[in-house]
């Protein structure tokens, strides 16, 4: 059995505890649950106390000696960051059209052409297992350095069946292997493949006929996601294959609303979507809709600045009622980034969310949009030991102090893992 762990002496300890339940939004997605002088008591890879520095002393008095303890004197302690939305694992590069627009070409104007998603996807194809083992695994590596220790990742750089559950099964493979928790989601409604142009529909029969079954009976996703968009799939192609995927289990996500508002922030909340992503140009009506049903809006603002778009309406969101989670949707051509640190900094820059709305959004909310808030995203006695200690002594100056990485060390399931 290993030894207890006992961090002590946190200038803030940000539990993210709070007495209601589910996403937050309005004045709940500020609540911190923050303990100043504050301790955790870490037992087999899960949270067994937490409180002051006083109160742990006392209640493990006869058991200090056991423990194995960390000084956070001066730190920030906060949960694991959770990723609820990334494309990480993928082949190749696409540092070429990063430069195509800033002359001037536009993310349609590129993936027509054959670019964007197209392209990953060749370079998705052609790399082996293997290839794709240890490039996602870098990936999540820098993750780890940044402070995340579950991360959600989306199949749709294969568009075919092989290559669809070639992404899958390494991600099934480092969830074993990779100290990161990793969430795996099925977007094979990605892109239609060039191949199917002009005959979408029967790219969505395919894709609903053939594919979803497939995984689903190798048990290798626990989401279905689909890119709403005028030029990809309509709402109602999108509403089929969401559809299809609840028949079999599969727990709806919906890219809506990104490039031009489309209705799929309204049709997330029709179909009973836990989250909605992107959501740029969702419409007021969407918004409310919503907020009615529920649904997480997922947002990320490090992919509206590299597309040097407005971000979305993060403040009128979390006004509303909508519950917010934030995420860098690391991939190879919008947003090549691990930096939650600098997510939560462009969510208050670009999106007016508060330090504290950032960090809930960062944490808890993102670990509701994925299905985990039972095991992260808050410091509660029971969940998984994820932890972050920050070189910092407030959870304003992770926000504050902007583009820097202020990581001091992460534990994973009680592990010191960096």
């Amino acid at each position: 059995m290993n030894k207890p762990i006992l961090i002590r002496h946190a200038a803030q300890l940000a539990t993210m505890a709070y007495e209601g339940k589910g996403p937050r939004s309005k004045e709940a997605a500020s609540q911190l649950g923050l303990i100043e002088d504050g301790s955790l008591w870490i037992e087999d890879g899960k949270i067994a106390a937490v409180g002051t520095t006083a109160d742990i002393a006392k209640k493990f008095a006869d058991r200090l000696e056991e423990a194995e303890v960390i000084d956070a004197s001066g730190r920030l302690v906060t949960p694991g960051l959770v990723d609820p939305h990334t494309h990480v694992v993928y082949g190749g590069s696409r540092a070429r059209e990063f430069e195509m627009r800033l002359e001037g070409a536009t993310y349609m104007e590129i993936m027509n052409a054959g670019g964007g998603i197209h392209a990953t996807a060749r370079m998705t194809r052609e790399a082996t297992e293997e290839e794709l083992m240890e490039q996602t695994s870098a990936r999540l590596d820098s993750f780890l350095k940044h402070g995340v220790t579950t991360v959600e990742g989306k199949s749709g750089y294969g568009m075919d069946l092989e290559t669809e559950l070639k992404q899958l099964r390494v991600m099934k493979k480092l969830q074993e292997a990779h100290p990161v928790d990793l969430v795996p989601t099925f977007m094979g409604a990605h892109a239609v493949p060039l191949e199917y142009k002009g005959r979408e529909d029967a790219f969505v029969d395919y894709l609903i006929e053939e594919m979803l079954p497939l995984v689903v009976q190798e048990e290798l996703a626990e989401f279905n996601d689909v890119f709403c968009e005028k030029g990809v799939f309509t709402p109602e192609q999108s509403k089929r294959i969401l559809e299809a995927g609840k028949k079999l289990g599969l727990t709806p996500k919906i890219h809506a609303d990104e490039i031009e508002s489309y209705g799929g922030a309204e049709l997330a909340a029709q179909v009973g979507a836990i989250s909605a992503e992107h959501l740029l140009k969702a419409s007021d009506e969407g918004i409310k809709a919503m907020a009615d049903s529920g649904t997480i809006a997922c947002l990320l603002p490090a992919t509206a600045l590299y597309l040097r778009e407005s971000a979305a309406r993060g403040r009128q969101m979390i006004d509303a009622g909508v519950p917010v989670a934030i995420s860098t949707d690391c991939n190879p051509g919008s947003s090549p980034t691990t930096s939650m640190p600098l997510v939560m900094n462009l969510a208050c820059i670009a999106m007016r969310l508060t330090p504290a709305e950032a960090l809930t959004a960062a944490t808890y909310n993102a670990a509701c949009a994925i299905n985990r808030e039972h095991l992260v995203g808050s410091l509660e006695e029971g969940k998984q030991a994820d932890i972050v200690l920050w070189n910092v002594k407030d959870y304003r100056e992770l926000q504050y102090l902007f583009g820097v990485n202020h990581v001091n060390s992460v534990w994973k399931k009680g592990v010191k893992v960096r």
